[in-house]
This record gives C-alpha cells, sequence and structure tokens, in this order.
C-alpha cells in the first residue's frame, strides 16, 4: 500500500475535523445554552453546587474508563481489524466491548450506589458544613451514577463510526444530552416540589434522559454500515483482550484532566459556596475551544494514525501528528488570548440572570482567565496522548500523567492559598501545559522528528496574529463599554460580537499577511462546512 501523501493526508485532516466541528459547535452551543438555564434557575449556589459534585463522580469514571482510555485503545484495534480482516471481524470485537463494558460498569454502578456516602464525603467533605448539602450530594449522585452505562456504550459506538469516517453524528450525539437537560429544566424542575424532591432532582433525572439519547442517536447509523447486537461476550478473543490490556495503562495515561479536575473540587469545596459553581461554569467555557479544535481534530487524527501504523507508514504517522498540531495552534492560540481578553463581557451576557449575579459573573471571569492560559496544553494532550496507543508505547502517557497529577497537586496547595478558587484554575492550567510539553517531546523522539521548525514556525506566526487580534477586540469591547453602560442583554450582546467579529477580520488578515497555509486550511473547512 503506497503512503499517503502529504496533500491529502492534510485534506482529509481537515475536512474530517471541520465535520466534526460543526458537529461538536452545534453541541457546545446547545451546552451553553444549557448552562444559561442552570445558571438562571440555580445560580451558583447550594444546589448547583451539589449537582456539579454529584455529577462529575460518573463523569470522572466515564472519561478514564470509557470514553478516554477505551477510544484510545479500542479505536486503534477496531481499525487495525478493520483495515487487515475486514467487517464482519471489526464488529465481532465492537460487539464484544460492548458487552463487556455494561458489564464492568453496571457492577461499578451497584457498588458506588451501595457507597456514594463514604466516596461524596470523600471528595465533598467541607459540604457538611452547610445543612443539607452533602446529604443531597449524595442523592444526587446515586440518581447520576447509571449515566455511566449509557454512556460508555455510547462512546463504544462513537470508536466504531469513527473508525468508519463516520465524524458527525457521534460528534452530535452529546447535543441531545443538552437538549434533554434544557427541556428537563423547563419540564421537570416545577414538578419536584409536589413530589417532595428539590429541585435540582429533575436536572439528574434529564441527565440520564440524555445518557440514553446519545446512545440511541447513534445506533441507526451503525445498523446501516452492517452492525448487528449480539448478547454475546467472547473473553477469547485476542483484539477484545488487547483492548482491554491497553485500557489498564491508558486509564492512567488519559487520566490527568480528570484528577486534575478531582483535586480542583475537593480544594474548591473548602472556597465556601459558589466556589465548586464558578469553576465549573469557568470550566465548560474555556472547553468550548476545547472541544472544537482540539477534540474535533483529534478524533479524525487518530483513526486516520491508526491506518498508518497497520500498514507500518512511519512518514505518514509523523505527517498527520504534525499537521494535526500546526492546525490545533493556529485554532487553539487565537481562542486563548481571546477568552482572556474578553471573559468578563462573555460571562455576563451568557450568564449574568436570574439567580446568577455580578459577583459571580466577576469570580466565573477571573476563572476563566485562569483556565484559558492552558487551553494548547488540554488540546495537545487530546492528540498526542492517544498516538501512544496507536503506536504500541503505552507506558509514556502513564508516567506523563502520573507527574502531571503530582504537580497539579502541588500547584493547588500553593496558588489555592495566593489566589483563592482562581489558583486552583491556574494550578490545572500549568500542569496540563506541562503534560502537553512533555508528550509532544517524548513524541518528537519516538518519531525521529515532528517538522518541529514548521511547527515553530507556525507558532510564532499565529502569536503575533493573536496578539493584533486581543488587542482589536479588547479596544472595540472598551469602545462598546460606554455605549452600552444600561446592560441590558442587546447591549451587551452587541458590546460581545462586535468586539468578537472585529478580532476575528483583524486575525484573518494576519493570518494573510504572514501566509500562515493552516489558518486558511482550517478557515476554508469551516466555510465549506457552513455553506
Amino acid at each position: 500500500m503506497t503512503a499517503t501523501r502529504p496533500e491529502s493526508t492534510s485534506s482529509f485532516l481537515a475536512r474530517s475535523a471541520g465535520i466534526t466541528g460543526a458537529a461538536t459547535l452545534t453541541s457546545r452551543v446547545l451546552g451553553l445554552a444549557r448552562d444559561q438555564v442552570l445558571a438562571a434557575l440555580f445560580g451558583a449556589g447550594t444546589e448547583m453546587d451539589a449537582f456539579v459534585v454529584a455529577f462529575r463522580i460518573p463523569n470522572l469514571v466515564r472519561d478514564l474508563f470509557a470514553e478516554g482510555a477505551m477510544s484510545a485503545a479500542f479505536v486503534p484495534t477496531f481499525t487495525r481489524r478493520l483495515t487487515l480482516s475486514g467487517k464482519s471481524e471489526a464488529w465481532r470485537l465492537g460487539n464484544n466491548l460492548i458487552n463487556a463494558l455494561v458489564f464492568v460498569t453496571s457492577l461499578l454502578v451497584v457498588l458506588a450506589m451501595l457507597f456514594a456516602g463514604p466516596i461524596v464525603t470523600a471528595y465533598a467533605r467541607d459540604f457538611s458544613s452547610v445543612p443539607g448539602k452533602l446529604e443531597l450530594t449524595i442523592q444526587l449522585t446515586r440518581i447520576l451514577l447509571p449515566f455511566l452505562v449509557m454512556v460508555a456504550v455510547a462512546a463504544a459506538a462513537m470508536g466504531m463510526l469513527n473508525s468508519l469516517h463516520h465524524y458527525f453524528i457521534p460528534a452530535l450525539s452529546p447535543a441531545l444530552f443538552n437538549v434533554a437537560t434544557i427541556v428537563g429544566a423547563f419540564a421537570l424542575v416545577p414538578l419536584m416540589p409536589s413530589l417532595g424532591l428539590p429541585r435540582i432532582t429533575a436536572i439528574a433525572i434529564a441527565a440520564l434522559i440524555g445518557g440514553l439519547l446519545q446512545v440511541l442517536v447513534q445506533w441507526p447509523s451503525l445498523r446501516r454500515e452492517g452492525f448487528r447486537y449480539r448478547a454475546s461476550l467472547d473473553l477469547r478473543d485476542p483484539a477484545l483482550r488487547q483492548v482491554l490490556v491497553l485500557m489498564g495503562p491508558g486509564t492512567v495515561g488519559l487520566a490527568a484532566t480528570q484528577v486534575n479536575l478531582f483535586v480542583n473540587t475537593l480544594l474548591a469545596t473548602s472556597q465556601g459556596t459558589g466556589a465548586v459553581s464558578w469553576l465549573s461554569y469557568a470550566f465548560r467555557l474555556m472547553y468550548l475551544p476545547i472541544g472544537l479544535f482540539g477534540v474535533s481534530i483529534a478524533t479524525a487524527t487518530l483513526p486516520a494514525v491508526s491506518r498508518h501504523v497497520a500498514v507500518g507508514d512511519r512518514d505518514g504517522i509523523r505527517r498527520t501528528v504534525a499537521h494535526a498540531m500546526a492546525m490545533m495552534l493556529v485554532l487553539n492560540v487565537p481562542a486563548t488570548l481571546g477568552l482572556v481578553v474578553l471573559s468578563d463581557p462573555i460571562v455576563r451576557l451568557l450568564f449574568e440572570r436570574g439567580h446568577f449575579l455580578p459577583a459571580d459573573t466577576a469570580a466565573t471571569a477571573a476563572a476563566l482567565r485562569f483556565y484559558a492560559v492552558g487551553l494548547a496544553g488540554y488540546a495537545t494532550a487530546r492528540i498526542v496522548s492517544p498516538v501512544f496507543y496507536a503506536v504500541g508505547r503505552t507506558r509514556v502517557p502513564v508516567l506523563v500523567s502520573t507527574s502531571t497529577v503530582a504537580l497539579n497537586v502541588v500547584a493547588n496547595l500553593v496558588l489555592v492559598r495566593v489566589l483563592g478558587f482562581g489558583g486552583l484554575a491556574l494550578g490545572t492550567s500549568l500542569a496540563m501545559m506541562a503534560n502537553g510539553a512533555v508528550l509532544l517531546v517524548l513524541l518528537r523522539r519516538h518519531l525521529d522528528g515532528l517538522e518541529e521548525r514548521r511547527l515553530a514556525i507556525t507558532f510564532v506566526k499565529i502569536l503575533v496574529a493573536s496578539c493584533v487580534m486581543a488587542a482589536a477586540s479588547l479596544a472595540v469591547s472598551y469602545l462598546f463599554t460606554g455605549i452600552t453602560a444600561g446592560r441590558s442583554v442587546v447591549a451587551q450582546g452587541i458590546q460581545v460580537f462586535a468586539a468578537i467579529g472585529a478580532g476575528v477580520a483583524v486575525l484573518i488578515v494576519a493570518a494573510r499577511v504572514l501566509r500562515i497555509r493552516e489558518f486558511d486550511e482550517a478557515l476554508s473547512s469551516v466555510t465549506t462546512r457552513l455553506k
């Protein structure tokens, strides 16, 4: 088999990432709408703090076990079997994995329900200082735990569809979770008091419905490709064993982000009511560009790298990873500076209404600025870490992540004393920047180069263009601050969109002047999807 030409690799990666990004954009916009609804209904008070912690527990296991480690181990193995043995053998592996995931996650859910009290107490012991807060968190945790089973199956379906070049529907599936939450907020919240339940219980129930919808929306695409589910589990399947073996170190290797969030939450519970919610709202905003410009590129990169690995095309691996990193830089560096300079007006526009007060805006914006610093580190880790599993170097991410977790704990313990809850966001960003940088250096050594000269030039160019963009956005934002002094929603929207529009226009001009090829490719991909 001939190696893929650089032009076709770049075009395929840009197109696949563009398709994923279009679906992800839809999901993220709905996610913002969901957060706006939750902020208006619950603000950053006791109920929201309890829900954030309760939902983070199954999410922690999900990201480590289902979407993170499982995808990194499963997609290369499934792609290899698909490439070398055909669809029927690949479907057999997919069926076995789904059944294994259902069995293991169901067992974990039952155990977690039995021990929900001690688990939540260890996670958020300081909630006990507020009457009823710890008990509410335990109750919500028990409701939300089955979400793990649903999302594990959804992640397996996503991996199979991505390997078959289906990106739009899998990336769109989280949108249904957001829709379910929004509908639940309006339809179920008013019913809870009459049932003798806290209003926030409705959001937990809606989250479970959303998890089920994530599975159902992907199933027709799998059936059209020929997949037929069977209630059987063949533990002798060597490919399944390979996935399970890879998931062991993969669970640790991809753990950095979630363990860092765990440490943040643990320390945030000691920072008073609202700190957990402020950090959560800020992280969700920061995760918008990660989802668009990090996860979408990583999703397209892993199957491409896996195919190169399957046929021994080392040059193809190097080109694919280098191009993915270049595209990540031209999208995430501007996003970082944009979030830093426009954090206050963005948070005010999106959340400041109902129970979300100006003080909540200031606190959330401060956390957002600190989180934004680590944006490129997050995205780099999402792209590079799975590549190590595809090339069989599973120990590398394990060691790097372990060191990153230790760095995060130390940084948070120091910075929380200086900056309060904002120090937790900054500590996480510093840890993830270190994680991404070390992984990138080690992958470069393994591949005997990573087109580093090209990447360095691209980084310098996009940094210059982004600084000009940030200056333009900040100037326009300050200009409209006086005009929109009344702070109506319409006035705030004009301020934010004018600042973003001016920044994007300046960025496009600067990128053209500096001849940043990857930016043109990314822009072309976005405009094509919009058309």
